[in-house]
């Protein structure tokens, strides 16, 4: 049975005091979750500390938006492993689209990041996806596949969460259909030794077509970008309705 996955990525948003007030609007919605829905919020590295103290005791996890490959050395800005699991992260985002395009990530890199988050006991989240030329061109497929070989070359499966992030839905308001959605993220299945790896989607998730987005039977959960930032709209995303 695969677990199902919502993941909240705050990126470069939410000062301490304002993670603070984001969880006191939000936890009071968690009382009738269902208990088979893992939720994790992946915050800037300034608010972990501070989260991880205010979420102890709730059935929130942790998780960073990156990690570096090695545990010690000359990387200035960079944070480690180590340091994550001082402060309780339990997951930690790896190959997002936007550290692809804006800071040199490549699938070598990304293979690295996931080797050093598993070997301390961090599951990491691959994200992977096509921007909309490559969709246009129907390179969809190759270019995944290309994303999963490198990324995922010696990674132990049975610890390790993926997230189909189609880059032209990403912050768009543009939303791949669910049935399309579904599709890719079945073949992505497909490349998999363990077929039991929980897979999300990312891409413009909302209040109004979560709903139709879990419905689809390869998608096991979510990776909410915007609409995380808000308590409302994200506890009506991790409430979602089975229809």
């Amino acid at each position: 049975m695969r677990k199902k996955v919502i993941a909240g990525n705050w990126k470069m948003y939410k000062t301490q005091m304002e993670a603070s007030e984001f969880l006191q609007g939000f936890l009071p919605h968690l009382e009738d979750t269902p208990p088979d829905r893992d939720i994790i919020l992946c915050v800037p590295y300034t608010d972990l500390f501070a989260m991880s103290q205010n979420l102890h005791g709730s059935s929130i996890r942790l998780g960073a938006q990156n990690v570096h490959w090695e545990t010690v050395g000359a990387y200035t800005g960079e944070i480690s492993a180590p340091m994550l699991t001082e402060m309780g992260v339990r997951y930690v985002i790896v190959g997002h689209s936007e550290r692809r395009q804006y800071f040199g990530e490549t699938d070598e890199t990304v293979n690295m990041r996931i080797k050093a988050a598993q070997s301390a006991r961090l599951t990491p989240i691959l994200c992977v996806g096509e921007t909309k030329q490559q969709r246009d061109m129907r390179e969809t497929e190759s270019i995944i596949c290309e994303q999963l070989e490198g990324g995922l070359t010696d990674i132990d499966q049975t610890n390790l969460i993926i997230a189909y992030e189609p880059i032209w839905a990403i912050g768009t308001g543009d939303t791949c259909a669910a049935k399309e959605a579904n599709q890719v993220i079945g073949m992505i299945r497909s490349q998999l030794k363990n077929a039991d790896v929980p897979i999300q989607y990312g891409g413009s998730v909302k209040p109004d077509n979560v709903d139709e987005i879990m419905a689809q039977p390869e998608i096991d959960g979510a990776l909410v970008g915007g609409a995380s930032l808000q308590p409302n709209s994200f506890a009506r995303i991790v409430n979602y309705q089975n229809i």
